[in-house]
């Protein structure tokens, strides 16, 4: 899906915002923490190529990723559910989905991962996408697994920075299942992308 110039300058501003408030406030779970825009192209070309329908998002911010998203979706009628445990940066999203047109896109929800991830229909999912507390991916494992469809990619941000000895044990929870092919990529703080192939 192209972009149009609108949507684009939406986008860089809510970058912009979003970074230049992070260099102001060093409490990490109040700051955006956006992805890339970079990344967000590489999420959009990968939504696109694999003609995903059903994304989920675990880790809203200020909705910036979502947002990219959301757009990748909208020429097929696909939907992003994104999952925020923040209430004031849920409401913040919120205010940015409806400025960006994409509302029918995407289904926001104030929930923890765990209890959402436990009524999903399992194998439903096309794509996960993972930005929130690196920590606690290890205990949303199995029902990941189970929600992604086979055939269906694991992308999880900040894979190489800040921080990336607190992804060591999800990797390996990944790679001892034996049923993902997976690579790190350069791309914004790194890209661990894994296809479920069974």
């Amino acid at each position: 899906m192209i972009m149009d110039n609108e949507l684009k300058e939406f986008l860089q501003s809510l970058y912009e915002i979003g970074s230049d408030f992070d260099s102001k406030n060093k409490n990490h779970s109040g700051q955006m923490l956006n992805i890339t825009p970079d990344t967000g192209l590489f999420l959009s070309i990968l939504i696109q190529a694999t003609k995903a329908k059903s994304v989920l998002e675990i880790g809203t911010s200020n909705g910036y990723s979502t947002i990219w998203i959301a757009n990748a979706l909208s020429k097929s009628g696909g939907r992003v559910t994104t999952l925020e445990v923040s209430e004031k940066k849920f409401i913040m999203a919120n205010d940015n989905f409806k400025k960006s047109g994409l509302s029918k896109n995407i289904d926001s929800r104030l929930v923890d991962v765990r209890s959402y991830l436990k009524d999903v229909e399992k194998g439903s999912i096309d794509l996960i996408f993972l930005d929130a507390e690196r920590p606690q991916y290890v205990s949303y494992w199995n029902d990941l697994d189970g929600v992604l469809r086979v055939n269906g990619l694991l992308l999880v941000d900040n894979a190489l920075a800040p921080k990336p000895d607190e992804l060591v044990d999800f990797f390996k929870v990944v790679e001892d299942s034996q049923r993902y092919i997976s690579q790190t990529l350069q791309i914004g703080k790194g890209e661990m992308i894994a296809l479920k192939i069974e």
